[in-house]
């Protein structure tokens, strides 16, 4: 890279995941783009990440605090950071070689953009691919209405544009990365960089595997009723809000079924359908509701099986 290459700051927010935090660590390290500055926040995990990031080599920021969940670790390691372009990666994540090159290339390229994302790979919890997924296309009014994020790990954006939209939301536990999307598509469009340059890695304690509280579950409908009271929305995304609020609905459901809530899936379903009956008889909706059910099995299933095919054929 040039001696004119902006700084890339990167922030891991570390929490109970020792067994992986030493691959993410590595894999950001390993990038060829210079300069790169890497933050590892350790938010008071109680396993042993604390051991893991102290025998780490490396030239990176290090620093351990009390709890404080994700969002507000996030906003200090963004503050600490001292580059003009961020992003984060999950400590149970990955970068692939040349990520970060990527994305500057892509910003470099449209200074009209405020971030990139790329595809990746879901990684069992031995680090063995499972599947590359796709991100789709930006497109502002499909990542509202359908409630669908394409951002995923290796996602990068402007500090800028960061600046002007606020960090994520402290209170949400289950989508605060969502939330914090849409309200940076406020401020300009994004890049797809279609390459899988990053790894997802699905296991049983994975925020978006795990089941989740009714809280949680209530998130999807709250972050849609938020963005539809942010002035300056433009009105043709406000006309669309009743088809949002049916999808986030049936987002709720998805989440209550997956941790055996019944009844209170089908009261999500019964929501979305009052805000657009039309939604719910959608195959999106068939095919979200049938994730809920099947999907965790499988990906189960899926370890059982190269489990023991790794201890048959060592």
């Amino acid at each position: 890279m040039s001696q004119s290459a902006p700084l890339v700051s990167i922030v891991i927010p570390a929490y109970n995941h020792g067994n992986y935090l030493a691959e993410a660590i590595r894999s950001v390290l390993a990038q060829d783009h210079a300069p790169l500055e890497l933050i590892v926040l350790d938010d008071g995990s109680t396993d042993h990440t604390p051991e893991v990031l102290a025998r780490m080599d490396g030239d990176f920021v290090r620093e351990r605090h009390a709890n404080m969940g994700q969002a507000r670790t996030l906003e200090k390691g963004w503050a600490m950071a001292k580059g003009s372009i961020l992003g984060y990666l999950s400590a149970d994540d990955t970068l692939a070689p040349g990520a970060v090159s990527a994305a500057v290339a892509a910003l470099q390229a449209d200074p009209q953009a405020v971030a990139t994302y790329c595809d990746y790979h879901l990684l069992d919890p031995q680090s063995r691919p499972v599947r590359q997924v796709k991100a789709p296309p930006y497109d502002y009014r499909a990542m509202f209405v359908d409630v669908v994020c394409p951002p995923g790990p290796g996602a990068f954006f402007r500090r800028d544009a960061y600046e002007a939209t606020g960090p994520w939301n402290p209170a949400l536990r289950q989508m605060p990365d969502y939330d914090f999307w849409l309200r940076l598509g406020l401020r300009g469009r994004f890049v797809h960089v279609e390459r899988p340059l990053a790894g997802f890695r699905v296991h049983d304690h994975s925020q978006s595997f795990a089941p989740t509280t009714p809280q949680r579950a209530a998130e999807p409908v709250a972050i849609i009723e938020s963005l539809l009271r942010t002035p300056g929305v433009a009105p043709d995304i406000v006309a669309q809000g009743a088809q949002a609020l049916a999808h986030a609905h049936l987002i709720s459901a998805q989440l209550h079924l997956r941790a055996g809530r019944w009844g209170a899936a089908a009261r999500s379903v019964r929501a979305a359908w009052s805000q657009s009956w039309s939604r719910v008889l959608s195959v999106r909706a068939l095919r979200l509701l049938s994730n809920a059910l099947f999907n965790r099995a499988g990906h189960r299933l899926l370890w059982v099986l190269r489990s023991g095919l790794s201890a048959r054929n060592p």
